[in-house]
């Protein structure tokens, strides 16, 4: 996970709160978040990085439609990630 981006390890945290999200559902919750739009040439790329790296499944809804789901390496990052934090912020 350190070798993420913000933007990536973003990604990641909606897809781990969502039920398999399409990549729209994706696009749409961190856009709001960002209070901009945000372009599919840089979504989709940042997506498939994530998938590369075993973070992130990626399957078909229907033939124009993929979601994307956490994968148990993905969760076992962000537990790391989480517990990394804590050690400097204690909210």
């Amino acid at each position: 996970m350190d070798d993420l981006t913000g933007f990536q390890r973003d990604l990641l945290y909606v897809i781990t709160g969502a039920d398999q999200p399409s990549g729209q559902d994706i696009k749409d919750e961190v856009e709001s978040y960002y209070s901009s739009d945000i372009n599919h040439g840089r979504l989709y790329p940042n997506l498939d990085t994530l998938v590369n790296k075993g973070f992130v499944e990626k399957g078909e809804l229907d033939r124009r439609t993929n979601y994307y789901a956490i994968t148990d390496e993905g969760n076992t990052a962000i537990q790391e990630r989480r517990e990394w934090e804590s050690q400097y912020v204690d909210l």
